[in-house]
This record gives structure tokens, C-alpha cells and sequence, in this order.
């Protein structure tokens, strides 16, 4: 069992940067693919960004959010991070950090999700 903890959401204005931080716990390690998914009010949830952790930091963003947020992870911590510059509006939405022993884009590819941190963007 995965136990993801979100951190670091906020309110920031157009253009600032955010940082969130994901402490995994439990099983979780290098052998997971972990990333982010978000849901803005209205909206279906969508996959934002992976790192596979047993190849490598290979890295996957989905293309709105393409050269302004940047995945990492600490496997000796247990830790994954989204770093978000250049925010925009429309990045407003909760953020989950995702958990899951196979890659994948898709909500139901992730077994483990955490509670959810707010980014707020204002313009």
C-alpha cells in the first residue's frame, strides 16, 4: 500500500511560479511511475506530468504545460515534486499526485492518488 500526501498549493498571480511537493509513503520508491494529475472546477481531471522511476528520470508532460512545469523526484526520499512557472489561469485546479507500478496518461492507470492541493491562478 502507497500513502501520497500533497504539499504546497497556494494562490499566485498570473506569471509566478509554485512548487508542490508529494511524500510517498508505504511501498512506494524508484520502481513506481509517479506524477501529477489536475481537475479545474467544471472540468474532467487530467494528466499533467510522470516520471518513470526504473528507467531513469524519463519524463512525460501533457503538451499545454510543456516547457513551464518540470517533474522531479527524490527516490531516496520518497519525494516527488512539480515545479510550475509561467502560471497561467488556466493551470487553476486541485493537483493530485499519482502513484503506480505502470505508465500511463489515463485516470485508471494510477492505483494511489493523494487528497489534493488547490493552485489558485489569478490574472
Amino acid at each position: 500500500q502507497v500513502q501520497l500526501v500533497e504539499s504546497g498549493g497556494g494562490l499566485v498571480q498570473a506569471g509566478g511560479s509554485l512548487r508542490l511537493s508529494c511524500q510517498a509513503s508505504g511501498r512506494a520508491g524508484s520502481s513506481y511511475v509517479m506524477g501529477w494529475f489536475r481537475q479545474a472546477p467544471g472540468k474532467e481531471r487530467e494528466f499533467v506530468a510522470s516520471s518513470i522511476g526504473w528507467i531513469g528520470s524519463v519524463e512525460y508532460y501533457v503538451d499545454s504545460v510543456k516547457g513551464r512545469f518540470t517533474i522531479s523526484r527524490d527516490n531516496a526520499k520518497n519525494m516527488v515534486y512539480l515545479q510550475m512557472n509561467s502560471l497561467k489561469p488556466e493551470d487553476t485546479a486541485v493537483y493530485y499526485c499519482v502513484g503506480s507500478t505502470r505508465w500511463g496518461t489515463r485516470e485508471y492507470d494510477y492505483d494511489y492518488w493523494g487528497q489534493g492541493t488547490q493552485v489558485t491562478v489569478s490574472s
